[in-house]
Formats: C-alpha cells, sequence, structure tokens
C-alpha cells in the first residue's frame, strides 16, 4: 500500500499594524486564530508588542514560540559583534520553525507593522523561501499609523518622500532631509539627540512631528521643538510633512 508523505507546513509572515489591535486586517486575524503555531519576537524577561497585540486572536491550542533577541539595545548595524549575534539568532530561529513545518505544522510568524518593511520576519524567509512554501499577509505600516494618528497629511503632487533609519550617521541623515520634501525617520531610540541635531541643520524642526507608541494606548504626539529631553522608544518616530503642490 503506497502512503501518501506528510504534508509540510505552511509558514506565513503576519504583519501586525502598528499597534493597534483592531488594525489587524481580517485574513491576518484569520491566519493567527488557524494556526497550530504562532511565533513572535521579543526580547528576554518581556512578552514583546507584536505577543501583545495578538493575544485576543491565539486559540487555547495554539502552541506559542517565542524568539528571544540576544541583545537588549540597539547596537549600531556596523558592529561586528551586533552582525554576528544577530546572524546566529536569525539562523537558529529560523531553524526553530523549520522543524514545526518539517513537522508538517503551519507557523504564523507575526511582526509589528509591514512583514517585508525593516522587518524581523525577512531575515526567516531569506533562509526559509527555498525550502517550504511561505505567504506574506501585509500590515499597516508603523509609518502610515503614526501620521494617521496625528492628522497629518504626508505628502502632495510631487512631493519626494524618504524614510531614513535615525542610526544613520548624523551628516548623512542632515544630507538627505535637506534633499526630500516629505520625511519619516524611524529607529529612534538612543538616537534621538542626533535626529534632532540633524533635523536642526538641515531647517526642518519647526515642521518635526514626534510621535511616540503611535495608535496604541501609550500614544504621545507633540512637535519635535517642544520634546526637550532624549529619551524615547524604539517604537517612536519624527515625520516631517512635505509642503508640494496643493488643490
Amino acid at each position: 500500500m503506497n502512503v501518501s508523505p506528510q504534508r509540510e507546513g505552511r509558514l506565513f509572515g503576519v504583519g501586525l499594524g502598528p499597534g493597534d489591535p483592531e488594525l489587524l486586517t481580517i485574513k491576518a486575524a484569520r491566519v493567527i486564530e488557524a494556526a497550530p503555531v504562532v511565533a513572535f519576537f521579543a526580547k528576554k524577561g518581556a512578552p514583546g508588542k507584536a505577543r501583545t497585540i495578538v493575544d485576543r486572536w491565539l486559540g487555547s491550542q495554539c502552541l506559542e514560540l517565542p524568539l528571544i533577541y540576544p541583545l537588549t539595545t540597539e547596537i549600531h548595524f556596523h558592529d561586528p559583534a551586533y552582525v554576528e549575534d544577530l546572524r546566529a539568532f536569525y539562523a537558529q530561529a529560523a531553524q526553530t520553525i523549520a522543524a514545526h513545518l518539517s513537522g508538517g505544522r503551519d507557523v504564523a510568524l507575526v511582526c509589528e507593522g509591514d512583514p517585508l518593511f525593516y522587518g524581523s520576519f525577512m531575515h526567516i524567509y531569506i533562509r526559509l523561501k527555498d525550502r517550504f512554501e511561505i505567504e506574506v499577509v501585509p500590515g499597516v505600516t508603523g509609518m502610515s499609523g503614526c501620521w494617521s494618528a496625528a492628522k497629518l497629511p504626508m505628502a502632495w503632487g510631487d512631493d519626494i518622500v524618504s524614510v531614513l533609519p535615525g542610526t544613520l550617521e548624523g551628516a548623512l541623515l542632515a544630507r538627505h532631509l535637506s534633499s526630500s520634501d516629505a520625511a519619516i525617520i524611524i529607529k529612534i531610540g538612543a538616537n534621538l539627540a542626533k535626529i534632532r541635531a540633524a533635523i536642526a541643520q538641515a531647517g526642518r524642526l519647526k515642521t518635526a512631528i514626534y510621535v511616540e507608541q503611535g495608535t496604541a494606548k501609550a500614544e504621545k504626539i507633540i512637535p519635535l521643538a517642544e520634546k526637550t529631553d532624549d529619551q524615547a522608544p524604539y517604537f517612536s518616530l519624527v515625520l516631517i510633512p512635505g509642503e508640494g503642490r496643493r488643490p
């Protein structure tokens, strides 16, 4: 008698949006509810923002798979220790997920924002895309959620929009800001003082808006010029709207 080979599981990269659980798409909620394994990134000792967002959709039979980052503070991506630690972490995380997929279990890897936009999911995707079936469920990006929360029109007409990591050197940030009509600066964290100085150097401080925990309960939205301290969580960003052609 012929025995059919065991079906391999499918990996879902599920975007959760910027923080408000109600900003999940219908498809994202359906995939999470049906998944036998739900994986999420987190720091040691904390459940992680993604896990908090999906709480209401996790079934009682769901196996939770936390993927614990080896680093708790952001290091510049050029640092050899950062590169090596993260490479090893993502390789191990991919192996852990692959074991479930090989065993026939679907895995929903949930991530804040959109999975393919500065997301940790991408590091898993490139390691497993040639071995398993993968489906990506797009999500509302953090920047979209934040400019909506701030009620801030970002780009008009022919405006050029730049998305800039706050980990860039200050001079490089200022140069990009000077050549862009609208800008979104992400990865704030410990980089706030440098970012503020670059924005001021580019002459854009007057219109810059600081958003912290956008769309979440702890949301904070103020003009950057009014934020006098240099403390900012990782999940914060700065919005600089364009002033281009308007109707």
